[in-house]
């Protein structure tokens, strides 16, 4: 266990110092519309090869506070939340508070017209679960980013948000202590958050949010039980922006996005996790006691549709070291003990589908594919894939994924790093 928590915290700690690095790249020097000219634009932008030499490579932006509350349903997907708990009560609540930071791009700014509005940043959040003496009660550190789906009028918009982070202070299951929760199993847990909402405008530099908000929050397989725990709920909350009083950019509306130049990239990802598993023995599941290792690589050939738009195949590779991973009776031993089998057994060569919608900083994939060499048994699967890639520079990116297998079973975690090959995407954002 002590190993596990040194692992989230250097996770939770290196999101951090990433989001500070989008930051120090976003906040640039700028020149007020009036005063750009042909030298001042090679003077203080980059140009990108083959691309329009757009002045917004470095795009000026507005920092943004919000606070948020979300009362929220839970989902009852186990017994537990029925009524298999201490009070034999079924659990149906949860309310969460945010605090959250977020910085925008200026309106009319190349990058604000061509992702819609979109803005990012880094939240935390406190967590009052009903029964919070066997599921204790969380706090969530995220970092989200959401753009604008439609502008309804001049003051109204519905905008779209995810927040993916860690959840940390969960009561996990106990045999002892806790042996009622059999949905949580670890102390700290990913947070995953999509929620649709409108944006009221009360006044140049104040709106009012409110929606619908759908949370999931596990531990991603890597430690028994994971059923995890689901909310579909509201959230209401204000957002004060800080505008500058000095001279802004704001470049007139008639300013047009450069047409995309399509092209094929090439991504490499390599990565690596553990897992727990269950193993069959006599008609059911037992959970074996070892966390096992995980490494594999992706090589995704995408085509670029346009600005937000990548599709492609990826040829996906695996070691997994719980894959086939046998028992046998134990009445002649003092505790059942579990098998490996050969390597060949535990790696595997699939090829999915993948598609992406990309934005500022972030890039949000899916993939849906089968294995298509592999050694037995567990590994004669389908499999999908939701992964989050963010930036680190141009080229390079981290990469957090999940892999479910035939479409509902717990797999792994996908944690590494890729660079993009062939890399033409135009950049309006950063430097």
């Amino acid at each position: 266990m002590k190993g596990n928590k040194i692992h989230w915290k250097e996770l939770l700690i290196f999101n951090f110092l990433l989001f500070v690095s989008v930051i120090a790249h976003a906040q640039t020097t700028y020149l007020p519309t009036s005063k750009i000219t042909a030298d001042t634009r090679s003077e203080h932008y980059n140009t990108i090869p083959g691309a329009f030499d757009s002045l917004f490579l470095s795009t000026p932006i507005i920092h943004r506070i919000g606070v948020e509350i979300r009362p929220a349903y839970i989902l009852p997907a186990n017994s537990y939340f029925k009524e298999a708990n201490k009070t034999s009560h079924p659990i149906k609540s949860s309310f969460s508070t945010h605090l959250k930071y977020s910085f925008r791009f200026y309106p009319n700014t190349l990058a604000d017209k061509i992702y819609g509005t979109p803005y990012q940043g880094i939240g935390v959040a406190h967590y009052n679960l009903s029964h919070s003496d066997e599921l204790g009660s969380p706090f969530s550190f995220y970092l989200f980013q959401g753009a604008r789906v439609s502008q309804i009028s001049q003051n109204l918009s519905l905008n779209y948000e995810w927040n993916f982070g860690l959840s940390l202070g969960w009561k996990p299951y106990d045999y002892e202590n806790n042996p009622n929760n059999t949905v949580i199993g670890s102390k700290a847990n990913a947070y995953i958050n999509t929620n649709f909402y409108f944006s009221w405008m009360l006044a140049e530099n104040l709106n009012f949010n409110t929606g619908v908000a759908v949370t999931h929050f596990s531990n991603g397989n890597t430690k028994f039980p994971n059923a995890g725990l689901n909310t579909i709920g509201v959230k209401a909350g204000v957002l004060y922006s800080f505008i500058p009083k000095k001279e802004a950019i704001n470049l007139p509306s008639e300013s047009k996005v450069p047409v995309f130049k399509e092209h094929i990239s090439y991504d490499l990802v390599l990565f690596g996790s553990w897992r727990r598993t269950g193993v069959d023995f006599l008609d059911t599941q037992i959970a074996s006691p070892e966390a096992y290792p995980v490494m594999g690589f992706c090589f995704s050939p995408m085509y670029n549709l346009g600005y937000k738009l990548r599709l492609g195949l990826s040829l996906d590779g695996v070691y997994d070291g719980s894959a086939n991973v046998y028992t046998e009776d134990y009445m002649m031993e003092p505790r059942q003990v579990f098998y490996k089998p050969p390597l060949n057994q535990q790696l595997a060569l699939g090829l999915s589908v993948r598609a992406e919608y990309v934005m500022p900083y972030f890039t949000v994939g899916l993939g849906v594919g089968k294995n298509a060499l592999y050694g037995k048994g567990d590994l004669k699967a389908y499999y999908q894939v939701i992964a989050l890639k963010t930036e680190i520079t141009r080229n390079s990116f981290v990469h957090i994924g999940y892999s479910v297998k035939d479409s509902h079973l717990p797999n792994f975690l996908m944690l590494g790093l890729g660079y993009r090959f062939n890399n033409k995407y135009p950049v309006f954002y950063r430097k």
